[in-house]
């Protein structure tokens, strides 16, 4: 089995391109783009952890594995640990999975292989259903959320499908295994004049919020500057566009088009497209490039179009706590990049805007995913009819 190619940072190279899925060797040719210094493709997918290698051997694991999955993969029989290495290879490969897609599943799988050595089995083609209840009921007994146990066993699904079709299971033996529902909670968001509290926020020096609730009092005004540019950027295109902290991480300066304020997004499954932006961020889009990101940029900044305070690219769980510390300061509820993606397909649909084209802006690959946001405006809608109407 062949190692998978990879960009001069480490970082996998995908099948994509625009947001059509190409073949492998579309994929070399990105990457020799990608080496060239060509815009799209050079950047990484900000917040993915990169997959090293994906094959036999020491290196198969996702950069990132916890300690516990690495050391139940070794223990496993030589020929489980194959079966997990390829199929790893099948994700990445053919299914063109992300690596946060391909950490999970592998996670699952060989969750689920310890599981079956400890019960008894030294051979994959002994796997049957009653080791997969199994797994999942002590999955249960552990406190796993209903929608982890769903996750799992769509994780064994996939697998034992892909196996049956290798020739390494007689048969598909978790097709009949049921999922648990899972209770789908609506979504936290925002009132509109929430909203427009947070965008206002950075708006006077103060201790970096990056360094967390133990950072040194202010820095002189000059030095703030930059940063609260960068955060107030920021805050406008998470909720003036929707998108992911994982999207607005990764995103590029090339990928601004000032002209028609829109942002090009890479999402998941290296889905690429085009999400509009309003005035607020254009301005804040302006003053940021203007004066926020040459003063932190430095020479391994690339083309990334969020800094971090010692110029590199912004990494995302340093993007979550700036947007949670400002919630803070502006006394709002406990508020994350995702709750203002709620917020704005919320509002959006408040205010009149199509499902279809706030599924579009979503980047969601299914319309069920977004119908969840018209749940919250009916709940909203009830609850001011409650208030209001004399028969309610």
């Amino acid at each position: 089995m062949t190692d998978v190619d990879a960009v001069p940072d480490g970082r996998l190279v995908f099948c994509r391109c625009g947001i059509r899925t190409v073949g492998w060797a579309g994929a070399r040719r990105q990457q020799d783009q990608a080496e060239s210094g060509s815009g799209a493709h050079r950047r990484r997918r900000a917040g993915a952890d990169p997959i090293r290698r994906v094959g036999t051997g020491p290196e198969w694991t996702v950069s990132g594995q916890g300690r516990g999955t690495r050391a139940a993969h070794e223990g496993l029989p030589p020929a489980m640990r194959e079966s997990v290495d390829a199929f790893a290879d099948h994700l990445a490969r053919v299914r063109n999975r992300s690596a946060h897609t391909v950490r999970a599943y592998v996670t699952d799988l060989v969750s689920l292989l310890d599981h079956a050595v400890r019960m008894g089995c030294v051979d994959l083609a002994e796997l049957d259903l009653t080791v997969l209840r199994s797994w999942l009921a002590k999955q249960r007994t552990m406190g796993a959320a209903r929608t982890s146990l769903a996750r799992r066993a769509a994780s064994a699904r996939t697998f034992s499908a892909w196996a049956h079709r290798s020739g390494l299971l007689p048969a598909d033996v978790a097709a009949p295994l049921a999922s648990p529902k899972a209770h789908r909670e609506l979504p936290t968001v925002l009132r509109a004049d929430q909203a427009a509290a947070l965008m206002a926020a950075p708006s006077r020096p103060t201790a970096s919020l990056e360094a967390g609730a133990g950072a040194a009092g202010p820095s002189p005004a000059g030095e703030d500057e930059p940063v609260l540019l960068r955060d107030r950027v920021l805050l406008e295109l998470l909720y003036g566009t929707g998108i992911r902290i994982s999207e607005a991480c990764g995103l590029d300066v090339a990928d601004v088009d000032h002209g028609r304020r829109v942002v090009r997004v890479l999402g998941k499954g290296g889905r690429e497209r085009a999400v509009p932006y309003g005035v607020p961020a254009q301005r804040a889009l302006d003053a940021w490039l203007g004066r926020g990101r040459p003063a932190l940029a430095d020479p391994g900044a690339g083309g990334a179009l969020l800094l971090g305070a010692r110029g590199g690219r912004l990494n995302p769980t340093t993007a979550r706590r700036i947007v949670a510390g400002y919630a803070e300061r502006a006394g709002l509820p406990r508020t994350s990049p995702h709750g203002l993606r709620h917020s704005a397909a919320t509002h959006l649909l408040e205010g009149g805007a199509d499902l279809r084209a706030v599924q579009e802006l979503l980047g969601h690959s299914s319309l069920a995913s977004t119908q969840i946001y018209t749940h919250v405006s009916v709940e909203r809608l009830r609850a001011a009819y409650r208030q209001a109407h004399p028969r309610a």
